[in-house]
């Protein structure tokens, strides 16, 4: 699952819109965070087909990026984000954005935005999820 990012000027509607192209595409939102700074919308979203729901996206006009991301399964218990934060900050990997997917008592999901996705992606490899997987 790879994050990927919308930006556009902010106006009543465009969730409606983009949540609608995305639906009559049967592409499912598997997690949304919405921002607006200085008249603009960033809406960020994980969707079952990223690269299909970029694809029909851009075709209805919408400018589209992808985030330099990792989806990371974690056990919900406390100090485990502590643990993976201080093992990025020792390599020198700058976080620049979290958002927490899910939870579910047992693991928690999150997306983390890093200077360095590859290698943050190979200190963290028994966390990270599978494109296949769900969650």
């Amino acid at each position: 699952m790879k994050p990927i990012t919308i930006i556009a000027d902010d106006k009543v509607g465009l969730l409606a819109d983009i949540s609608y192209i995305l639906g009559k595409a049967k592409i499912n939102i598997e997690a949304i965070n919405v921002d607006v700074v200085g008249g603009k919308a960033i809406i960020g979203v994980v969707l079952s087909e990223d690269e299909r729901g970029k694809n029909v996206l851009e075709a209805s006009g919408y400018k589209v990026g992808e985030i330099n991301s990792i989806v990371l399964k974690v056990k919900d218990q406390p100090g485990e984000l502590n643990r993976i934060t201080t093992t990025l900050s020792k390599e020198g990997i700058n976080i620049q954005n979290v958002h927490m997917l899910s939870r579910d008592g047992k693991n928690t999901v999150i997306s983390m935005v890093v200077d360095k996705p590859k290698r943050a992606a190979l200190l963290l490899k028994e966390h990270i999820i599978n494109k296949e997987e769900t969650y």
